[in-house]
């Protein structure tokens, strides 16, 4: 019944902006942790930016000072604002969010279906 939708990605030119955005919907009780990975077609998923629904804010090394992430605990919802993007940033970029469902159910991780950045001139 959980699902998270990803959108905002596309093709930019080297330095150039995108804004990420996903959506979670359905049978909700709480969120924890919301955060964006990264995955090139034959490498691992790697960690891009979490946030937790505290507001708590990890980022990995290469996007800090380019990227930002924010949530609306209100919609469900969270953001990834990308700046100064590089060539070395294109990936399929998923949402995840680890999600309580009811009170009595231990937290879950959910994905989305990815989204493309492809940064190139």
């Amino acid at each position: 019944q959980v699902q998270l939708v990803e959108s905002g990605g596309g093709l930019v030119q080297p330095g150039g902006s995108l804004r990420l955005s996903c959506a979670a919907s359905g049978s909700i009780f709480h969120i924890y942790d919301m955060g964006w990975y990264r995955q090139t077609s034959g490498k691992q998923r790697e960690l891009v930016a979490a946030i937790t629904s505290g507001g708590s804010m990890n980022y990995a090394d290469y996007v800090k000072g380019r990227f930002t992430i924010s949530r609306d605990n209100a919609k469900n919802t969270v953001n990834l604002q990308m700046n100064s993007l590089k060539p070395e940033d294109t990936a399929l970029y998923y949402c995840k969010a680890v999600i309580v469902r009811g009170w009595m159910y231990g937290s879950e991780d959910y994905w989305g279906q990815g989204t493309q950045v492809t940064v190139s001139s």
